[in-house]
């Protein structure tokens, strides 16, 4: 049976040479397994990450969007299989998305914190944000569970005293764009569609 994957980042940067960094969970503790042109990150028994070297031609990057992971995935998986290590089954499904904030209440216990309600397209999601600024009726971009943020944070359900939050409602900064020097959560215009996947570099 196939470990289905719930969160996938792929990275590639020439400058640090020709490595496919594959990031599908972080943890402190890791361990590496090395199998020819692949390492595998493990905690315990499970994959967490891969680097893949030689990745210019080991996966025919050349004129390929690494972030095309509909395209990406089945040849990582067959080089995978290649070196005899069980192919992943990837969930796909874009962990950041528009939202649109449709309710908004004060947490119970803590006064800098909101309980909000945001319409992710196909569910309602319960968010506790601390940006002051949010509000209802605003389209925001969402990191729903099993995101990897940009800087590492790995999104997972959580309370803040004593309130469940399904997700996170993003900052510029946090999305790493370009800080325009407005405190609290990036405010989408109406161009935006709720639902629909948002880029995330």
């Amino acid at each position: 049976m196939k470990k289905v994957v719930n969160n996938v980042r792929l990275t590639y940067n020439e400058n640090i040479g020709d490595v496919l960094l594959v990031t599908l969970r972080k943890t402190e503790e890791v361990s590496y397994e090395h199998n020819g042109d692949i390492t595998l990150i493990k905690d315990g028994d499970e994959v967490i990450g891969l680097n893949i070297f030689k990745a210019e031609n080991n996966l025919a990057l050349e004129g390929t969007d690494i972030n095309d992971y509909e395209t990406m995935v089945p040849r990582i998986n067959e080089l995978l299989q290649k070196n005899g290590i069980e192919a992943l089954e990837f969930d796909l499904t874009p962990r950041f998305i528009v939202g649109k904030v449709i309710e908004k209440e004060a947490h119970p216990d803590a006064d800098k914190l909101n309980v909000t309600k945001v319409d992710a397209g196909t569910e309602v999601l319960q968010i506790v944000c601390g940006a002051p600024n949010v509000d209802a009726g605003q389209k925001v971009v969402v990191a729903r569970v099993g995101a990897v943020m940009p800087g590492g944070l790995y999104i997972k359900p959580s309370q803040l005293r004593g309130v469940d939050s399904n997700g996170m409602i993003c900052s510029k900064k946090e999305l790493n764009l370009k800080d325009d020097g407005v405190k609290g959560i990036y405010v989408l215009d109406d161009s935006y569609n709720v639902g629909e996947p948002f880029p995330v570099g």
